[in-house]
């Protein structure tokens, strides 16, 4: 369990806001421990692969857009795994349209403590005190009219699986480094063996 890992990207909104120190602070002091870091502009394969959408979601996400359209009086305009479709492509089109900051922080159930950081996929409904609640405005509501994807800042892997799958697309194995920080002492020692001298 100490050596669960799990991803994070820093979105372009978040690189354009200047949130990056602010972000890494957030997890920094949670004591996981950053084990990989790489700054870059995300390619549309890499992407395609990260979002690992099949029909089945299409399909889902298409009909909850259906039935908002229906609700709001707008025309339907195409089949359902239409829409799902488009919503992959304005989350491709947004993660490619600037530079990105990739992590693998590592550390006991590191995933489900960023999750619990970064907050709800929604900004508008993400809790204070969450990255996504405390540091943007954003809305599925304003998103949707604006045609384009929701700008949250960051992504974060959902469970354990899924987070060695995406880490494995941004990052090669001799991209992670293994080592030790201090800390570590005071968060997983049993006994604190070697604190007083």
């Amino acid at each position: 369990m100490k050596k669960e890992r799990t991803l994070v990207i820093i979105k372009p909104d978040g690189v354009q806001r200047s949130l990056i120190g602010d972000i890494i602070s957030r997890i920094e002091r949670t004591g996981l421990k950053f084990i990989g870091f790489k700054f870059f502009v995300p390619m549309r394969e890499q992407c395609f692969s990260h979002y690992n959408k099949n029909d089945e979601w299409f399909e889902k996400v298409g009909e909850r857009i259906v039935k908002e359209r229906r609700s709001k009086g707008l025309n339907i305009e195409k089949e359902a795994r239409e829409y799902g479709k488009d919503i992959l492509e304005g989350n491709i089109s947004f993660m490619t349209s600037g530079p990105v900051l990739a992590m693998v922080i590592q550390g006991n159930k590191s995933v489900g403590i960023v999750k619990k950081l970064v907050g709800g996929t929604e900004p508008m409904t993400s809790d204070v005190g969450t990255i996504r609640g405390d540091l943007t405005i954003d809305s599925y509501d304003l998103a949707g009219l604006d045609g384009r994807a929701v700008r949250n800042l960051v992504h974060c892997s959902d469970e354990v699986k899924e987070a060695e799958r995406e880490i494995s697309i941004w990052f090669k194995k001799e991209e992670l480094i293994s080592y030790t920080l201090v800390q570590e002492k005071i968060l997983y020692d049993v006994n604190l063996d070697g604190i007083l001298e």
